[in-house]
């Protein structure tokens, strides 16, 4: 725009030179260099050499001609096409007429109807018998039966062959036949592992004048690779870091216990001093005019 601004109006030549082409845009000998390039490459300024001194070239302004001005129609319609082109063509789908669907999109409503079409059972035929559909051999089925494989049954067994209902009494005495002789590994309830006081529960110990609960200490463990704790080990926690940080962690429940026996003391003293004031009013009225008095005679000795 600077170049354009600065061409001659007949001959479209601007010659700035490199010094105001600086000064113009706000950058550096090489941004403008490389700008102008782009612009010679691009066609809209051609770059005329000429030995005049202090000056090496010129700047032909279009010189393959001035472009049309696009109007304000075209503005618009090139506008619209820009925000309604993908962001990014290469992951655009391919233009064309897309076929219509064959059945409408699917909504909520038609969700949950097969949600509950697949939930509700289905309804037996009339005159048959709940079982396998190859028939049921107490009664007779019907129905013509396949031949079955062997070692599989065939149909539902009897009332006396089929498992009662409700929940066992207890296990089985013994362990079945082909099973190992050992006794499984079930895992711990996490009702009986030591869990901290509920904050109701410290409370009540600060009220009652008893120290707060402490969780139980459990005893170290080693990790995966040491069943008893190694030294220097990260997972066992005998590393220097591990170190450092329960020392840390117990300076800080030191300081965290110095601060509330501080408080606490604090506030002891302070209701033992209410209790004093409210039993003996009359000694507070004492020495409440014993501290003005000693206030005046202050303030005259110091103003005679």
């Amino acid at each position: 725009m600077k170049l354009a601004d600065s061409a001659d109006d007949q001959t479209r030549i601007a010659a700035p030179g490199l010094v105001r082409l600086m000064a113009w845009s706000g950058v550096g000998e090489k941004t403008v260099v490389s700008v102008i390039t782009e612009l010679v490459g691009l066609g809209l300024v051609e770059r005329v050499k000429i030995g005049r001194a202090g000056q090496r070239a010129e700047y032909r302004i279009f010189p393959l001609g001035v472009p049309p001005i696009p109007s304000t129609e075209e503005l618009e319609q090139w506008r619209e096409e820009a925000a309604n082109a993908p962001r990014n063509p290469r992951l655009a789908r391919a233009s064309g007429n897309r076929s219509r669907p064959a059945v409408p999109a699917r909504t909520h409503l038609d969700v949950q109807a097969r949600a509950t079409n697949r939930v509700a059972p289905a309804a037996p035929k009339p005159g048959s018998e709940p079982g396998s559909p190859e028939g049921n051999p107490a009664s007779g089925g019907s129905g013509r039966r396949r031949r079955q494989p062997a070692g599989l049954p065939q149909g539902n067994p009897g009332d006396s062959g089929r498992v009662p209902d409700g929940e066992p009494e207890g296990f089985p005495q013994g362990d079945p036949g082909g099973s190992p002789r050992e006794t499984p590994v079930l895992p711990v309830p996490s009702l009986s592992l030591p869990y901290p006081p509920t904050p109701a529960a410290d409370a009540a110990a600060d009220a009652a004048g008893e120290p707060a609960s402490q969780p139980e200490q459990q005893e170290a463990s080693g990790c995966p690779k040491h069943p008893s704790p190694a030294a220097n080990c990260r997972g066992c926690g005998t590393n220097a870091r591990a170190e450092r940080e329960r020392n840390r962690r117990a300076l800080a429940d030191a300081d965290r216990r110095n601060d509330e026996e501080w408080v606490r003391a604090f506030m002891r003293d302070q209701r033992d001093r209410r209790q004093r004031i409210e039993s003996e009013p009359t000694r507070v009225a004492e020495a409440l005019e014993e501290a003005k008095r000693v206030a005046r005679a202050a303030r005259t000795r110091a103003n005679p």
